[in-house]
């Protein structure tokens, strides 16, 4: 479980291919500041710009995850060779919760269709799945690239959902949202919260939900 509240952004040094069929995965060396990762330890879970991963090697100033081919077939910007990366260790019960709950289950890719500054802040606009569009609300959460951020606007599109959201200098000066631009692919996770409500609602209605 994570927060949404990135505590470092990290660069992608290297990444190998775990097989020669396009149904194996790649490795991820990641390369990171030495003091961010005291007290990790192989096998725990780091949010990688939004996507839980598992860490599978540890050096001084690196660490590396295993991505299979079907998570890399769901998310973006893991496997870019130079690429920055958002990075959040998982919480403990001692944590604050400062952003919102977050699983690092990443539901879908979004394109950036508006990034711009207005004012003293920049107006971000991505284009969703439909499919996940029930799930946003305004002044909701949502987390792009593993970063939580607030809904301020979210319109219902033809072949896909619309969300506004305002991003401030620190969050740009502190993640790797700065690099955005219009056409740029994001992981988009929805809120947990209201992933029970759309699955307790259509229980009651006698709706499967696969």
């Amino acid at each position: 479980m994570f927060t949404g509240l990135v505590t470092t952004v990290g660069s992608i040094a290297s990444v190998v291919p775990l097989g020669s069929q396009a149904s194996h995965g790649k490795r991820v060396h990641l390369q990171v500041d030495p003091a961010w990762l005291q007290g990790v330890q192989l096998g725990e879970s780091i949010a990688v710009s939004g996507a839980c991963m598992t860490v599978v090697d540890l050096q001084l100033d690196a660490f590396a995850i295993d991505i299979s081919a079907e998570s890399l077939a769901r998310t973006a910007g893991l496997d870019a060779p130079g690429a920055l990366v958002n990075l959040e260790q998982s919480v403990s019960l001692s944590t604050k919760l400062g952003g919102h709950l977050v699983t690092g289950h990443v539901d879908g890719v979004g394109r950036v269709a508006r990034f711009e500054p207005i004012g003293e802040s920049w107006l971000l606009e991505v284009d969703a799945p439909s499919a996940l569009g029930r799930f946003f609300a305004y002044k909701g959460s949502i987390v792009v690239n593993g970063v939580s951020l607030t809904v301020n606007r979210v319109e219902d599109l033809p072949g896909h959902c619309r969300v506004s959201i305002n991003l401030i200098p620190h969050t740009l000066q502190h993640t790797n949202l700065h690099q955005l631009r219009e056409g740029s692919a994001v992981n988009l996770e929805i809120d947990l919260i209201a992933r029970y409500v759309e699955r307790m609602l259509g229980a009651a209605e006698g709706v499967r939900h696969v």
